[in-house]
């Protein structure tokens, strides 16, 4: 075929993809170079550019093309289930039959597997953690790589750690380019990559420099995109803001957070103002993530309230508008973000609204990175003198790591060849490995580097679409024309009363539940604590209650400062106090609640079959020692006590030697680890406890993992309490 017929039969695919009846759909001109390099030359190519351009097409008119020609399915290696989606739908109007195989559909693995293995299937999507599964990596991946007939990575930055959203995953295309036909030709694909993403992602891929590779990168102005940014004083006048103008942005679009608490806060104010909007987190279950998408996509609510769980491949060309409320930590990751919007209209509107906290959250995720050479070096020697692979809950309490921050490690691990993730678990490899710590430094550089660049953005009096394309080191960046600073402002800051009053009043309502510890954590008989399973019932901890979650917007912001490491301790402040006899009283009224006056031989922290019976009334407040803040944790129990006129029995201590105050806050069983054997219950307070039967509050200022208020119930409990009640200032979540 001549790269003319070649050319026409290319249009015509892209005419059926984007529903084009008149037939009169052309390929842009670098979009058909990707084509013909990928299809008639069997080259590997790495496209960036922006959204909206017309990335998919590429590897869809590809793939149809190089099936007509007899070559086995394409592989696409898709991050989120919301691309995938899209994705799938997308391949369907080209008459392109596409499956997934990722975490959501497990049981239709071996169905899909089947019609691949039948040619009945043009596109495999499939999500990067699956390249790691032991199954699928070493009996699903070498077939796949010897059938591949084309091989895409969307969203490829990921594959970079000097990148935005770095997934470690990724690095495992490592093993697939290695066993694939020199004549299977790759397309890498994204948005997001500057100059020095680029060039990594080209070396992952094997299309470096030294290769005949095709990189593709276009200018990333967007066109349709109005770009603003709007300070307001605090919180409860972003919220109003929000109220008020919702109605007045285009269509319908998202709102973005940075965290589940402020999603789930706004969300709920939203709500009660009369918008139609939903939540869409990391935490929101697969099925109503698939409904929320369509209502979206169907424009029956207004906006998604959403984390960047939403932050790749969501495809609604109509989209208009994105507001973010607080700042992500990249000026790259916003670009990609707010880019979903205005992908086929004229105008989208893209609002930020930084807020104090946004710091405060880059640098508790920031705190997440590469561990340091020690953590990792305990880590490798546990699993080297293992006997046997060990799975995550077998080696967490081993070593001084949460689950999600040890997972991602070991992957890192993997692609380096130290460690092998096998069926059962994890195993060393015994190869010889380094610490790159220059890297890891410099990767952290890079990160201060872009939230110092995501300031100076929200700052700019120059135009701010410039500033975002000069991040991504466009060449061609020049003044849009049409942002906040260039054309002028189209919002003012100003909100109704109304809104502003209703936005005070859920911020500042306080309470969150804190739900007990009902098992101990597995492996502990390995650090040498002889506890397992479900902690008895008459020894946990009953549902308590905090004042709010340091990851909100709302109390988040009163209590960060107050709770952070080296503030100033001293006399809990009256307004902290008044809103803690607010959580007491709502607590006291509420399901569960200790109001009816139920007597102390009821209360109980729960029964075998998980009811709960109604609390009586505390008769005790007993606090917790603190070695960081004893001036404010025993104002709170004094003050706590005075108000409810109850004895303030005593304090559960730390023993002279624990040494807990120096162990960091890691996962459950180090901590608990950490604790057990280091508090104790003083005879003063036991002889209390004995002559005060019935139910007290524990009062502690802040609880992570749960683990220290679960130790202390327990001896509490064992000392003779009838209840224990938790009652903090602050939970992490």
């Amino acid at each position: 075929m001549s790269n003319t017929d070649l050319r026409s039969s290319a249009d015509s695919v892209l005419a059926r993809l984007v529903g084009d009846t008149t037939g009169s759909a052309r390929l842009r001109e670098d979009q058909w170079r990707a084509i013909e390099a990928l299809v008639a030359e069997r080259r590997r190519a790495l496209v960036v550019q922006r959204t909206g351009w017309g990335k998919s097409a590429v590897y869809f008119v590809a793939t149809a093309l190089l099936r007509e020609r007899g070559s086995g399915p394409t592989v696409i290696i898709s991050p989120l289930l919301a691309l995938m989606r899209n994705q799938v739908e997308a391949a369907g109007r080209a008459g392109i039959r596409a499956r997934t195989i990722n975490s959501a559909n497990t049981e239709e693995w071996e169905t899909v597997q089947a019609e691949v293995a039948a040619g009945e299937v043009d596109v495999l999507l499939v999500s990067p953690e699956r390249l790691n599964n032991p199954d699928f990596r070493d009996e699903v991946l070498p077939k796949l790589a010897s059938a591949t007939g084309l091989l895409v990575v969307d969203e490829a930055h990921c594959i970079s750690d000097w990148g935005h959203d770095f997934r470690p995953d990724y690095r495992r295309l490592r093993t697939m380019l290695a066993d694939l036909p020199p004549d299977v030709p790759v397309l890498a694909t994204t948005a997001t990559a500057n100059a020095r993403v680029t060039a990594d992602v080209a070396e992952q891929l094997g299309t470096g420099s030294g290769s005949d590779a095709l990189v593709l990168r276009g200018p990333l102005d967007r066109e349709s995109l109005s770009l603003g940014a709007l300070r307001l004083p605090d919180a409860a006048h972003r919220l109003a803001w929000l109220a008020d103008h919702l109605p007045e942005l285009p269509g319908s679009g998202i709102v973005y957070t940075l965290t589940v608490a402020a999603a789930e806060e706004v969300t709920a104010y939203l709500r009660q103002c009369g918008h139609s909007v939903t939540a869409y987190t990391g935490k929101t279950e697969n099925a109503d993530r698939q409904q929320a998408e369509e209502d979206l996509l169907a424009n029956r609510v207004k906006a998604l309230v959403a984390t960047s769980a939403l932050g790749m491949g969501f495809d609604k060309p109509d989209l208009g508008f994105v507001v973010h409320l607080g700042s992500p930590s990249s000026p790259i990751a916003y670009y990609q973000q707010v880019g979903r919007a205005g992908r086929g209209v004229d105008h989208a509107e893209v609002l930020l609204l930084p807020g104090p906290e946004d710091e405060a959250i880059w640098k508790y995720f920031a705190s997440l990175a590469f561990p340091p050479e020690e953590q990792v070096r305990r880590t490798l020697d546990v699993l080297a003198a293992a006997d046997r692979p060990l799975s995550l809950p077998a080696l967490e309490p081993l070593v001084e790591l949460r689950r999600s921050r040890l997972e991602t490690m070991l992957k890192v691990l993997d692609v380096d060849g130290a460690v092998r993730r096998v069926r059962g678990g994890w195993t060393a490899t015994g190869q010889p490995w380094s610490y790159d710590a220059e890297r890891y430094a410099w990767v952290a550089r890079q990160r201060e580097s872009e939230q110092r660049a995501m300031r100076e953005y929200a700052a700019t009096s120059g135009c701010r679409m410039e500033f975002l394309r000069r991040q991504l080191d466009d060449e061609d960046a020049a003044p849009c024309g049409r942002c906040d600073n260039c054309a002028g402002p189209r919002f003012t800051a100003e909100v109704s009363p109304a809104a502003l009053d209703a936005a005070r009043g859920e911020l500042g309502r306080p309470g969150v539940e804190v739900e007990p510890r009902k098992m101990w954590p597995t492996g502990l008989a390995a650090v040498g604590v002889d506890l397992k399973g479900r902690i008895p019932v008459g020894e946990q901890a009953g549902p308590g209650r905090a004042l709010g979650r340091l990851s909100d917007i709302g109390w988040g912001n009163r209590l960060r400062p107050m709770l952070a490491p080296g503030a100033p301790d001293g006399p809990v402040p009256h307004d902290v106090v008044n809103a803690v006899v607010t959580v007491l009283a709502d607590w006291a009224k509420g399901p569960g609640g200790w109001a009816s006056g139920a007597s102390p031989a009821d209360a109980s922290a729960g029964t075998e079959d998980g009811a709960r019976p109604i609390p009586a009334r505390p008769v005790g407040v007993v606090i917790l020692d603190s070695r960081s803040r004893p001036r404010l944790i025993r104002s709170l129990g004094e003050r706590i006590a005075e108000i409810g006129r109850m004895p303030l029995l005593g304090t559960v201590e730390y023993a002279e030697d624990s040494g807990v105050a120096r162990v960091p806050r890691s996962n459950s069983a180090q901590r608990l680890k950490a604790l057990h054997g280091a508090l104790t219950v003083p005879p003063p307070l036991a002889e209390a406890i004995a002559a005060t039967p019935g139910p007290v509050l524990l009062v502690d200022d802040f609880t992570d993992t749960g683990w220290t208020l679960a130790v202390a119930a327990r001896l509490l409990r064992r000392a003779g309490a009838e209840a224990v009640f938790p009652l903090v200032l602050a939970v992490q979540g």
